[in-house]
């Protein structure tokens, strides 16, 4: 079983290793949360070679992954994946191998974005193509609305704090309810007809 655990990336050194498209998206991902990235690999997109990435163009050697707090491997190599994987675990760096379980120390799950609100679904790494799927039944019912809520929310937030009450000992239900209500969500509809509110 799985912690599941969410990364502040912001600034902090990672790698990637590959150039190809796997790579480049994994780009995109850790781009998006504020990694300072590198990038390692003898042949790169040209779409990866437009991001805000340094690039290293060669093959992955052994002492690469000194100074980085985080690698995601992206070779199709399961035997190039296997040293970075040693490595990382000498070095204590969490590593995570492109559809490779049994080389990571991590997986990535797939991810639904709202604004501030991240909703993910994992299977641990043992179905990708099933956390894909529950991605995407879940995008359907969290729409666009939820980052309006969850910015009232905040502010509501801030609100109890500013009055110096602790908002651990608040009964948020009823406050989520009503807000969700005011921008037209009254609950999850599934698709057995049950609703959740």
């Amino acid at each position: 079983m799985q912690f599941p655990i969410n990364l502040n990336l912001n600034g902090r050194a990672c790698l990637l290793i590959g150039g190809g498209p796997i790579a480049t998206r994994k780009a995109a991902q850790l781009l998006a949360c504020g990694a300072d990235l590198t990038v390692i690999a003898p042949e790169i997109t040209d779409e990866l070679r437009s991001r805000p990435v340094t690039i290293i163009e060669r093959r992955y050697a052994a002492g690469d992954l000194e100074g980085f707090r985080l690698v995601v491997t992206a070779t199709a190599d399961p035997v190039v994946d296997q040293q970075i994987f040693e490595e990382a675990e000498r070095l204590g760096i969490w590593v995570n191998s492109a559809d490779d379980p049994a080389r990571c120390s991590f997986t990535l799950p797939a991810v639904i974005r709202r604004g501030d609100v991240m909703v993910t679904a994992s299977t641990g790494g043992i179905s990708p193509a099933l956390s894909t799927w529950l991605r995407q039944q879940l995008g359907e019912v969290i729409t666009p609305e939820f980052e309006l809520i969850a910015a009232e929310l905040s502010a509501e937030r801030a609100r109890i704090h500013a009055t110096g009450a602790s908002t651990e000992d608040t009964d948020w239900r009823p406050i989520i309810t009503a807000i969700a209500a005011r921008h037209g969500i009254e609950g999850f509809a599934v698709r057995t007809g049950a609703v959740a509110s």
